[in-house]
């Protein structure tokens, strides 16, 4: 009705406020259809993301850092909060690993779409031939398990081990053995943090990690997908990668499981991953 007043008296004004009215009613409709896609049983859950480095060495550890800041970015965004529960330092620039948890709602329901091998092609920095390089990593994401949801861990199954914490951890790095590496024997699960100067800390955020694996572990097993992630990381490679970010030749930044394209890498790595997000969703919930 707005836009055909608008249209009648030629009406500048009104007719981009009417585009404005349209362009939020759009907003709305896709949130509506977000948000009836977020009905699983953890969907509305905190999560766990564990980023690591595949193939390509130094080239790798810094794509784990470009994709920490791709996401800490995103979450940023969203209003989520994020809480660090495992860093380590790669050998001679960005990230070997880095484990997180996000807070906030549907941040598992958002996040779990992101689970897969994420790829980059790009002059390497790091060559003095600049040469292109093809570098991976990982991303995982659980969902956190809270205290009301049961996950019996038999401590008989588990292996804790303690050792001095390494990297950007202030002043008690390297004088007490406060982080703590926990083995979960019947699954091969291991998880590790030393954030906290404490070792009960570690050792309780260590836990709630583990829980958290297992939870998820318990709900896939039958496809045995869990175990199969971590026994098998040098899958971590060409050929595996549900997403590629391209910076040379051209850019360009593919999500291969829905085949869409976006021109600005430069937003995407700046947090703006919400069209791949919103796009998967939808996928793989035609009927939602």
């Amino acid at each position: 009705m707005l836009l055909q007043l608008a249209e009648e008296e030629s009406d500048d004004a009104t007719r981009a406020e009417a585009a404005r009215q349209m362009e939020s009613l759009e907003r709305s409709l896709r949130d509506f259809s977000l948000q009836a896609m977020l009905n699983g049983e953890d969907d509305d859950r905190n999560a766990i993301v564990s980023i690591n480095a595949g193939a390509g060495g130094t080239e790798a550890q810094d794509w784990v850092q470009m994709l920490f800041r791709m996401y800490s970015r995103w979450c940023e965004n969203k209003g989520y909060a994020v809480e660090m529960m495992d860093f380590q330092e790669g050998d001679e620039a960005g990230i070997k690993s880095v484990t997180f948890n996000v807070k906030g709602l549907n941040a598992f329901g958002y996040l779990k779409v992101e689970t897969g091998v994420h790829r980059l092609v790009r002059i390497s920095p790091f060559n003095a031939s600049g040469k292109r390089h093809t570098s991976f990593a990982s991303v995982f994401v659980y969902p956190e398990v809270e205290d009301d949801i049961q996950i019996e861990i038999d401590e008989n199954d588990l292996r804790i081990d303690t050792y001095r914490a390494s990297g950007a951890g202030g002043q008690h790095v390297n004088k007490t053995s406060s982080a703590v590496r926990i083995t979960h024997h019947p699954t091969g699960i291991v998880v590790q943090c030393q954030q906290e100067k404490s070792q009960i800390r570690n050792r309780e955020k260590a836990m709630k990690v583990l829980r958290a694996r297992l939870y998820q572990h318990e709900k896939q097993k039958q496809e045995k997908k869990l175990q199969e992630i971590h026994d098998n990381k040098e899958e971590i490679a060409w050929g595996s990668q549900i997403r590629s970010y391209v910076l040379n030749p051209y850019q360009m930044v593919k999500d291969h499981r829905i085949n869409m394209d976006v021109g600005n890498v430069d937003a995407v790595l700046d947090g703006g991953i919400d069209p791949f997000i919103e796009r998967v969703l939808l996928a793989e919930n035609p009927g939602g």
